[in-house]
């Protein structure tokens, strides 16, 4: 489980992030959405440590993440090209990632296989850095890496942009499959509310840092975000 209390973030006098409390559970897919300056990646930023919060803090399955680092064994994420290493392979990103997850060049050499669909044959075997590769194609590395060593945690801030839609529905697959057996739980922030709507069984919409609503999604949750965000 993943537990929020009291948490706040304030940039001088402008609080950007209040949340008084929001729990999720273990193996739920969780969505995130709002317009820009909502809140969601100053979210996720304090999850991962990223930004101190001014008050309160997250916990992360029993460990708060600002006094421990012990949750990052556990937690996958990708956030933006800035988790990326620019200047080495997929291939040698993908290991380096591997051997901090405690996989060898075999363990991920199975692992990338699943994937190949999904890389569509533009990732690896280019020679190319990574810096070198598309936005999409970057952002397919950066969710793959965030999945390696069967995390408990995996955390993806917009992880549809710049996807084209054939890759956009191979993810949704994707993240459908990690979360089937209830032991993986998916955070996703995102502006697309179709996207997340069909993978994640719950949604909470920030506005201006609060949350304003916590739907559990069903067949009407699209036209209420879709209400809510038009007027």
């Amino acid at each position: 489980m993943i537990q929020t209390t009291q948490l706040s973030k304030k940039y001088g006098k402008a609080e950007v992030l209040h949340i008084e409390s929001l729990e999720i559970p273990t193996g739920q897919s969780f969505g995130l959405v709002g317009n820009n300056g909502a809140g969601k990646t100053t979210y996720f930023n304090i999850l991962l440590d990223l930004i101190r919060p001014t008050t309160g803090a997250i916990v992360n399955h029993d460990i708060q993440v600002n006094e421990s680092e012990a949750w990052k064994s556990f937690t996958g994420s990708f956030i933006d090209e800035s988790f990326l290493i620019g200047y080495l392979t997929p291939e040698e990103y993908f290991e380096f990632i591997g051997d901090l997850r405690g996989m060898n060049k075999a363990d991920v050499k199975t692992f990338l296989s699943k994937f190949d669909e999904f890389f569509n044959g533009e990732i690896t075997g280019k020679k190319k850095f990574l810096r070198d590769l598309s936005k999409g194609n970057q952002k397919k590395s950066g969710i793959v890496a965030a999945m390696m060593g069967n995390p408990q945690v995996v955390i993806l801030d917009e992880p549809f942009a710049n996807l084209d839609p054939t890759t956009q529905i191979r993810l949704k697959t994707i993240i459908k499959e990690l979360t089937e057996n209830r032991e993986v739980t998916v955070l996703i922030s995102s502006h697309d509310l179709t996207h997340v709507t069909e993978v994640c069984e719950r949604i909470v919409v920030l506005d201006k840092g609060n949350v304003v609503k916590d739907i559990a999604t069903s067949t009407e949750t699209l036209k209420e975000l879709e209400s809510y965000f038009s007027v």
